[in-house]
């Protein structure tokens, strides 16, 4: 009896231990995001939030939007894709959707039914089942008037400047200048400026050009011409963009390459039955330990500073940072060879050198082969960020596509590429796997 007694006992305190830590494990993981609510100040981030904006942004990374500006201070309208120089429309050539009825006067027609009117320094809005919206310049100070007499939310005014964002465009009022933005689908410009032969051409004109004889531009083939006005598009740049992609691919393989050759020799100082000697061993180790434990952009940054911007401090720093991850996993894979197959090469007379070319690489190269690819394609990616702080590749384009904060098509652009260059060489290294280890 008293044992079964004790048992009982036992069993009652297990099960209450069972039921404290079904209730307990719960509380604690809801209690931790309590805290983190709090502690990463949410509802502040939130209140701060602004939603207008992202919304312009999300609409600028699929569309474009063309500028109608009207110089405030000396008159006259111009016309420019994304407000931009590049994409200035010639003298002579207006917007389809714009109608001029003077040299500072102009109507445009905007989407969802909403209309603009630029007359010298007062514009005018027009949205459908609201009524029309007038802004005027008078002296130093911008007047605004509605309606209703009502400032509503899709209207930021002061006396320096009105924003205006509707359905079908927006307008913005400062004492520099007024200008109506409208949207289009699509990333306009993006094979010919409006100055090149071939802008506004159709598919089947091009290809019409191409097998014609009559050369638009002198000097030049149909398709030698319409290559280079592609090639060297200024507003979406595609010769320094592709470069770009290849110096970002550049620093990637040399720095995982150079990262093997270093390590792989370093590695057998680090095993212990190929390297005696205790001390020799540990300082190896911590060595790799060293390099690999500060992270690839913290030695972006060391470099930078050392030997200055450019693409060979990026592959610098990628060749430090895997060294160290290489010479762990080559030192692994070195105490895992076996010994037989390296007694078997001894026992014909070779020397210690021909013995490790002949037993041991034999072994270790499926898995140094594997752990190589793997990090090409993984340091593709991470060049993308260290060539935007050392000055080289696609991440230098797209960060300044971001500081700008207007060129958000131009985001959009980058990233796929970058996704795409990512597939690409994440096809090649899986394919290079299976031909060079698997021999499929």
């Amino acid at each position: 009896m008293p044992q079964t007694e004790n048992l009982h006992d036992t069993a009652t305190r297990l099960i209450g231990r069972k039921r404290l830590l079904a209730f307990a494990v719960p509380g604690v993981i809801l209690a931790y995001f309590v805290y983190l609510f709090f502690a990463f100040d949410i509802p502040g981030l939130m209140d701060r939030a602004r939603m207008d904006n992202a919304a312009i942004l999300v609409a600028d990374s699929y569309s474009y939007k063309t500028h109608v500006t009207h110089d405030n201070r000396v008159g006259g309208l111009g016309f420019a894709v994304e407000g931009e120089a590049k994409g200035t429309y010639p003298e002579g050539m207006v917007p389809e959707f714009v109608t001029m009825s003077g040299d500072d006067a102009a109507r445009i027609e905007l989407k969802a039914g909403e209309a603009a009117e630029i007359d010298g320094s007062t514009l005018r809005y027009t949205v459908p089942d609201y009524g029309t919206v007038v802004v005027t310049l008078e002296g130093r100070e911008i007047l605004l008037e509605t309606p209703d007499g009502e400032v509503p939310d899709w209207i930021s005014a002061s006396s320096s400047r009105v924003n205006i964002t509707g359905a079908g465009g927006r307008a913005s009022v400062t004492r520099a200048r007024t200008e109506v933005f409208r949207y289009a689908f699509g990333w306009e410009l993006f094979w010919f400026t409006l100055d090149s032969q071939f802008y506004g051409k159709t598919p089947a004109e091009l290809a019409g050009l191409v097998l014609s004889g009559d050369r638009v531009v002198d000097g030049k083939s149909n398709l030698a011409a319409i290559a280079h006005d592609v090639w060297y598009n200024k507003m979406w740049r595609h010769g320094d963009v592709l470069w770009a992609i290849f110096e970002t691919i550049l620093m990637a393989f040399l720095g995982t390459m150079g990262a093997a050759l270093v390590a792989l020799p370093m590695a057998f100082l680090a095993a212990k039955n190929f390297s005696r000697l205790m001390s020799i061993r540990f300082a190896m180790r911590r060595l790799f330990d060293f390099v690999r434990g500060v992270d690839g952009l913290i030695w972006t940054i060391i470099l930078s500073r050392a030997f200055g911007p450019g693409p060979m401090t990026g592959a610098l720093a990628i060749l430090i940072t895997d060294t160290g991850s290489f010479g762990k996993m080559f030192s692994e894979a070195l105490e895992n060879v076996d010994d037989r197959q390296i007694e078997g090469v001894a026992s014909t007379g070779a020397k210690t050198l021909h013995r490790y070319r002949f037993g041991v690489i034999p072994q270790i190269t499926p898995v140094l082969l594997s752990q190589v690819l793997y990090y090409l394609e993984s340091n593709t990616r991470s060049a993308t960020i260290i060539g935007a702080i050392t000055g080289g590749g696609i991440g230098l384009l797209l960060t300044q596509a971001m500081i700008t904060q207007k060129d958000w098509e131009e985001v959009s652009y980058y990233i796929v590429l970058i996704v795409l260059m990512v597939m690409a060489m994440d096809t090649i290294s899986g394919w290079l796997r299976r031909r060079l280890i698997k021999g499929a």
